[in-house]
């Protein structure tokens, strides 16, 4: 039987925590910023956590599950 790959987009976008979590980036910090508030800049420095409805799916993506 081969080995069955990761998916290289996934591995790039995901990270899993030490709890078992899976953190991503935020979008929409990379341009067109002068519209956006000062406090709506800052919350999307923040990692996101990956919801429960996509989780089975990133899972399979990062090879988890």
């Amino acid at each position: 039987m081969p080995k069955v790959k990761t998916n290289s987009s996934a591995k790039k976008r995901f990270k899993v925590t030490g709890t078992g979590k899976i953190t991503h980036q935020k979008s929409f910090k990379r341009h067109i910023l002068t519209k956006k508030t000062k406090k709506r800049k800052r919350n999307l420095r923040k990692d996101g956590t990956v919801s429960k409805a996509n989780l089975g799916f990133v899972k399979r993506l990062l090879r988890l599950k």
